[in-house]
């Protein structure tokens, strides 16, 4: 029997990031959208272990996509929570310490960051991510666009922040305007997490 994902808990409460994400939204992203995912991961993992036992014929192309596709929602998703705290108990502000002079070195200054960031967020096409990332080969925090999810490892650098901008992550309170989302998604920023993130990925 394959091994299976799970769906982890938000690490708080529905509502603990409101006036920036409401509860509505946040009981849907997680236990719809995310669950979701980990169901779709799933039921592709059953599919090839069924195939490689020769009880059932697949398309392994469209179920290698339907792998990538799910983990990475997943994955994504359980990195979004962690990254996100209630504002004024831990999320909001600004980086300090390392996290903070490695943004400096790399990106000039944190307005400069969230300028840079916030612009790749909004500028997605359609659904997809804004993803910083830390490439130990030259020392540097690294910004990158994902379109929808399906990128498997983005060449194993780790993700230290991730914002999702599907419409499901907003649209129920913001409507079309993803820019007003992303503006507001400061507010809620943990950077302890971050912090954390990128320690590890340094190390």
């Amino acid at each position: 029997m394959a091994k299976t994902y799970t769906l982890p808990p938000l690490p708080y409460a529905y509502d603990a990031l409101e006036p920036y994400i409401s509860k509505q939204i946040m009981t849907l992203h997680h236990d719809k959208h995310h669950n979701a995912y980990v169901v779709g991961a799933n039921a592709a993992l059953d599919k090839l272990e069924k195939a490689r036992a020769g009880t059932l014929q697949i398309d392994v192309r469209g179920v290698l996509r339907d792998l990538s596709f799910n983990i990475d929602g997943h994955k994504l998703h359980s990195i979004f929570w962690t990254n996100m705290a209630a504002a004024g108990k831990g999320g909001g502000g600004n980086p300090t310490g390392k996290l903070a002079t490695q943004i400096e070195k790399d990106f000039g200054s944190v307005d400069k960051f969230k300028q840079q960031f916030g612009d790749a967020a909004k500028a997605v096409e359609g659904s997809g991510w804004a993803l910083l990332l830390y490439d130990a080969e030259i020392g540097s925090l690294v910004l990158t666009q994902v379109e929808k999810q399906n990128f498997m490892h983005l060449a194993e650098l780790p993700i230290v922040l991730g914002l999702d901008v599907w419409e499901h992550a907003f649209y129920l309170s913001y409507l079309n305007d993803k820019a007003k989302y992303v503006d507001a998604w400061w507010n809620v920023v943990n950077w302890e997490d971050v912090a954390k993130r990128l320690d590890k990925a340094m190390k």
